[in-house]
């Protein structure tokens, strides 16, 4: 599963408050999904935090997301370990991000790398049109041969081949974008687009949400069994 946080400047614009206090609202919702997620025993758990693009806002903005992130981590990272959460960061490649940030960011990983219970990704200077790019640069700097090029193949050169095809994205306040994220990784995902804003988007949305998952016949380009055509008729 994946969520795309969004709207956390609108939450703060209906409140007439600063989109910084929407960013720090937000913390709270962060937990409760992943709170949530490992109750419902969802096994890879993946988050756009920041994305390639977001480096494009205010310098301020920017600053504070650094700090709130960094704050974010050193919180909750004795507790992530403590349920056996193991963190990954797709992205951190950006030379902007603070050190002090990417020497928690490398923490965090170090000490939750050995466990199994989830694992969680942190979309953080992320962006899915670089990782693809990224990827066949590896592939030409190996010199593959262009027959021997597959989806499978090319799969195993974008960052952290083990994670699987994402099945379900959730992104929060009614916006449908795929906003550049883990685009190959949701090739077949489904979508729901609750109108939730993100800092008030807790466990029982998130359950909403998967059980309208769990509603849905996934087809793959396929067509419905007739038992399901059936039962879509009654």
């Amino acid at each position: 599963m994946a969520c795309v946080m969004d709207g956390n400047g609108r939450w703060a614009a209906l409140r007439s408050r600063p989109r910084t206090d929407g960013h720090r609202a937000a913390e709270a919702a962060v937990i409760d999904v992943i709170e949530a997620a490992r109750g419902a025993g969802v096994q890879w758990l993946s988050l756009y935090a920041f994305s390639t693009e977001n480096w494009s806002r205010p310098g301020g903005e920017v600053d504070f997301l650094m700090r709130l992130v960094r704050g974010t981590l050193r919180r909750h990272a004795p507790v992530l370990h403590a349920r056996g959460i193991r963190c990954r960061f797709l992205g951190v490649a950006y030379p902007r991000i603070p050190p002090g940030l990417a020497r928690d960011i490398a923490d965090l990983m170090e000490l939750t790398g050995g466990n199994r219970r989830m694992t969680l990704t942190v979309a953080f200077d992320h962006g899915g049109r670089r990782d693809i790019v990224e990827a066949a640069r590896s592939l030409i700097r190996g010199r593959v041969r262009a027959e021997d090029v597959t989806e499978a193949s090319f799969a195993r050169y974008l960052p952290y081949p083990d994670t699987p095809d994402v099945d379900l994205v959730i992104r929060t306040s009614g916006e449908q974008r795929i906003s550049n994220f883990m685009l190959w990784q949701v090739a077949y995902a489904e979508w729901i687009f609750p109108s939730v804003l993100w800092p008030d988007f807790r466990a029982a949305h998130f359950w909403e949400c998967l059980d309208t998952y769990r509603r849905r016949q996934r087809r793959f380009g396929g067509v419905p069994a007739p038992a399901a055509l059936e039962r879509g008729h009654r």
